[in-house]
């Protein structure tokens, strides 16, 4: 799951779609009926986080896909380099604090609007704007120390 859920991320899903359907009648449309249930979904992977003492990272379902290459390279190297790429990504993401990951993963692994990222993480407009901003920062600076450091 892409908040740090981890292996549980089916557990927290269902519990996240259980606490939907109860509190359904609560559901105003004032935002997105997608934003409305990813934030269902994001206070329970928090609950998650807080049950078990822990803020381990994310484990984004880029760690988990298939590599692939967005350019002509010949198969077998693409997929090593995409699969570097990829591993030195998590390993960035990972060394961000928990707030950063959970605004990256909203921004740019769901794809979610600014306004759904502000519905589902329940912070106000400024910060997500000025998070984004910065762990955005934080990332590239750990990704060219990264580059540097191999090459």
């Amino acid at each position: 799951m892409l908040l740090g859920a981890g292996s549980d991320s089916e557990d927290v899903t269902q519990e996240a779609f259980v606490k939907a359907y109860r509190k359904l009648s609560r559901y105003r449309g004032e935002s997105s009926f997608r934003s409305w249930l990813l934030a269902i979904v994001a206070n329970e992977t928090r609950n998650l986080h807080r049950s078990r003492g822990r803020r381990d990272g994310l484990a984004l379902r880029a760690a988990t896909a298939e590599p692939t290459s967005e350019t002509a390279e010949d198969g077998a190297v693409g997929a090593v380099l995409a699969g570097e790429r990829r591993e030195a990504l998590v390993g960035a993401l990972r060394q961000l604090p928990v707030r950063d990951r959970e605004v990256i993963a909203c921004r740019y692994f769901l794809d979610l609007t600014e306004e759904e990222t502000v519905a589902a993480l329940g912070w106000p407009r400024g910060t997500v704007k000025s998070r984004t901003s910065r762990a955005l920062a934080k990332l590239r600076g750990l990704l060219d120390r990264e580059e540097v450091r191999h090459g």
